[in-house]
């Protein structure tokens, strides 16, 4: 952990890149963990493009629990310590896969959401915006969120299968890890492209690379410093920067 410290200490524009892992500390399953979306039924059709547009109800009901149910879960300690090191002029970004907003609500001001996120709805047709209460609200009373003004129906801000990213997001995402000095990579198994690809771009342009995830990844050979336990590494940043 000594070492993680040092690099953080010694770097001065650190992106950080966050996967799942890092919200299976507040609680929230990892699509493809032991209790995930995945194992539970086929989450590719969960999140389809063309499956929502076929039948939206398959969404809002077997995504409700995970999308919309995210009040029930706090920062972690990673996600608040992020933000501490964003606060304190170390970390420059977060760019992250996840679309729980845990980020955010953690007080990071930099947040790259490189699949979306559900703080917005749009309306399917007429392109008419909604926030994320809107929707929480009806999808609650088990409803598909239908547009006030077309009755056209309103999808989240998600970057679904069959999508593009959101416009620039990748773009922006790598030209900060391209001026990175340090990437730190936590909780991804850097499997999902594009995405995945973003923390190769800092050691390619001559920074360095850490990655703490349980598991290996496609990138440790690129990495200075591989960890598996986020909590714990996350603690000893905590002290080492309080």
């Amino acid at each position: 952990m000594h070492e993680l410290v040092q690099l953080i200490d010694e770097s001065r524009r650190v992106v950080v890149f966050t996967g799942a892992g890092v919200s299976t500390l507040s609680g929230i399953p990892d699509f493809r963990g032991e209790n995930g979306l995945y194992k539970q039924l086929d989450g590719n059709l969960v999140f389809d493009v063309a499956m929502f547009d076929q039948d939206p109800s398959f969404f809002y009901t077997h995504g409700r629990d995970l999308i919309y149910g995210l009040e029930g879960h706090e920062p972690s300690l990673v996600h608040t310590e992020c933000a501490r090191l964003e606060a304190l002029g170390k970390v420059t970004a977060v760019v992250t896969q996840n679309i729980d907003m845990l980020h955010q609500r953690a007080g990071s001001e930099m947040v790259i959401e490189l699949h979306g996120s559900p703080a917005m709805h749009t309306c399917r047709d007429c392109g008419r915006p909604y926030d994320y209460a809107w929707a929480c609200q009806r999808v609650w009373k088990g409803k598909v969120p239908l547009c006030e003004s077309c009755d056209g129906v309103v999808k989240p801000d998600i970057t679904f299968f069959g999508e593009m990213l959101p416009d620039g997001a990748f773009e922006q995402a790598c030209a900060l890890a391209a001026e990175a000095d340090l990437m730190l990579v936590l909780g991804s198994s850097l499997v999902v492209h594009p995405a995945a690809g973003v923390p190769l771009v800092t050691p390619r342009c001559g920074g360095k690379l850490a990655i703490i995830n349980k598991g290996e990844t496609p990138l440790d050979q690129h990495a200075i410093l591989c960890l598996d336990d986020l909590q714990e590494a996350f603690e000893a940043v905590a002290t080492a920067f309080s």
